[in-house]
């Protein structure tokens, strides 16, 4: 065996990844490089896989003073002393994390808590990192002894460039990763999200469990192919896969009843056993096929979580407290304080389920209500603005229930002065709860004076004074609206802006999603709704309606109070 062999039990290790083909990687081009990782091209040849690490490692930009092999050599005998590497204590930042053993040796196995050690020793400002024993773990595999392994860790860890996210090192990165993968199931994995709802008291739980699937629970042969692309591209392939684990999850076990008592402990017994139902190439294949949203989007939402969790005071993680609860479903929306003429407690933990991850820690308070407060549009606003998002409920003559999330305070209408103004964001949805459940994927809707310049689609619109735009995805990503954030996160051209609400002192327009738009009159007496017909769905309600209550929602924060 090749050099790399010292810490492989090679029974264990998969015979597709014995090869010692004299391959060589000679590419320096980053596409290309992508390509080459998503094939596999180094998976089934241990050494030129070690090589292709090392190299990709050795070049990640680093700390000007950054632990290297001689300081392993250097504070190994003095941390580790006498001791077994067996009876070893792990630092408290890996959470009590599995240790996977992989196909590691008994050499390898007590190494790795040894590197881990040195590595806490180093890096004091460590305070949550769940995944480095995977991680730790994984390199020793592509190692010549521990203190290659130590420094290729090293390296990963001190990483400072600012647009390379690699491994979480604080409980507020990683707590908000797991509710920017929340977010994401949301929007990609809604069956699956519809399910964690149905049968968890706490979604976020299922969810903060994301990044042990990947590493803790996937086998060796699934996780290596998963890091080599990882090396190449980034943090956005870790959730690119757990999606795709998600997916999968919910395509084999649908309609089945549940293993245990738990769903968690059914996603980590599935991904354990993956490879009865799903080969490596086949979930990245799956991962792949996504169209996640961009590097820069999502980077955007991550830190819109981390501020959420910064301003509740979530920051680290308390001993004597789980991770914090996703209080949606059964927690913010309680029984006894909850008091709706529209909805009931059961339909307001619905809907709480499709909100952003960051605002399902706060509860509903009720701002605004016909039956109080009148069916005034200016009293509307009054009650609404200053508040961030919002919950629009309608409940119509004809008992039909339909609503909207809306993202964008009100206040921000006055900057078209006395003309409609659009703003909001691609969070905007609306949906129905009566006679039938139903959310609507978001859809932006278009200036009125941009709707017939540019491109053939816009030659093409409605000649009406507001269109919906079904195709809101141009295929150049960089000329594409954040799905989550404000515009103005990006420095987009005013002829590309395109919004998801609009008001004036005349109606509401709030641009809900696949062909829905929902129109209210200023007297909020009468409404009327839009639907496209190219989209297989029932409308949201009557497309002329009249209002019997409307109330509108604000998210009362449960931790400052």
């Amino acid at each position: 065996m090749d050099e790399y062999s010292r810490f492989v039990d090679w029974d264990k290790m998969d015979v597709s990844a014995q090869s010692q083909d004299s391959k060589e990687l000679t590419c320096t081009d980053l596409h290309e490089l992508k390509q080459l990782a998503r094939q596999g091209y180094w998976a089934k040849n241990h050494s030129l896989r070690a090589k292709v690490y090392h190299k990709l490692i050795s070049n990640i930009p680093c700390r000007t003073v950054t632990p290297d092999a001689n300081v392993y050599r250097d504070i190994v005998g003095k941390i580790v002393g006498k001791r077994s590497s067996s009876s070893l204590p792990l630092p408290e930042f890996v959470d009590n994390s599995l240790i996977p053993t992989y196909c590691l040796n008994a050499e390898g196995v007590g190494a790795v808590r040894k590197i881990i050690l040195c590595v806490a020793n180093q890096f004091p400002d460590i305070s949550f990192c769940p995944a480095l024993p995977s991680v730790t773990a994984l390199l020793l595999h592509y190692s010549r002894d521990e203190a290659e392994c130590f420094e290729q860790v090293c390296r990963i860890l001190a990483c400072n460039d600012p647009s390379k996210r690699l491994i979480d090192q604080t409980f507020l990165a990683f707590e908000s990763s797991c509710m920017t993968f929340g977010d994401l199931v949301n929007k990609y994995c809604q069956a699956a999200h519809k399910l964690m709802v149905a049968v968890s008291e706490d979604v976020l739980e299922v969810y903060s469990d994301w990044q042990r699937w990947l590493f803790g629970e996937l086998p060796m042969a699934y996780i290596a192919r998963i890091f080599d692309v990882f090396l190449v591209e980034g943090y956005k392939v870790l959730y690119r896969v757990a999606l795709a684990l998600l997916k999968f999850f919910h395509k084999v076990r649908a309609g089945q009843p549940m293993e245990s008592d738990s769903i968690q402990q059914d996603i980590r017994a599935f991904v354990r056993d993956i490879a009865k139902s799903v080969s490596p190439e086949r979930l990245l294949e799956k991962a792949f096929a996504i169209r996640l949203f961009s590097r820069k989007e999502i980077q955007l939402l991550q830190m819109a979580n981390e501020k959420a969790l910064q301003q509740k005071g979530i920051t680290v993680k308390q001993k004597s407290l789980a991770t914090p609860k996703r209080q949606n479903v059964h927690l913010a929306v309680h029984a006894e304080n909850f008091k709706s003429e529209i909805v009931s407690v059961k339909e307001m933990r619905d809907i709480w389920s499709w909100i952003p991850e960051r605002f399902a820690l706060c509860q509903p308070l009720l701002l605004f209500t016909t039956l109080e407060h009148g069916c005034s549009l200016s009293r509307f606003y009054s009650h609404s603005e200053g508040h961030e998002p919002t919950l629009l409920l309608i409940k119509t003559t004809a008992k039909e229930v339909c609503g909207a999330y809306l993202s964008t305070d009100w206040s921000e209408r006055r900057r078209g002065g006395n003309k409609l103004s659009f703003f909001g964001t691609g969070e905007c949805f609306v949906f129905r709860l009566q006679p039938e459940v139903e959310r609507y994927e978001w859809v932006i809707i278009k200036h009125p004076e941009l709707a017939s310049t540019g491109s053939e689609t816009e030659n093409h619109a409605q000649p009406a004074s507001t269109t919906l735009s079904s195709s809101s995805i141009p295929s150049d990503p960089s000329d594409r609206l954040s799905p989550f954030l404000a515009a103005r996160h990006f420095n987009l051209p005013s002829k590309t802006a395109s919004m998801f609400m609009a008001g004036s002192s005349e109606c509401i327009i709030v641009g809900g999603g696949d062909g829905q738009a929902l129109y209210l009159d200023a007297d909020l007496n009468h409404g009327r709704t839009s639907h496209c017909n190219t989209f297989n769905n029932q409308p949201l309600c009557s497309e002329s309606f009249q209002i019997s209550i409307l109330e509108v929602w604000g998210f009362r924060d449960t931790m400052n109070g």
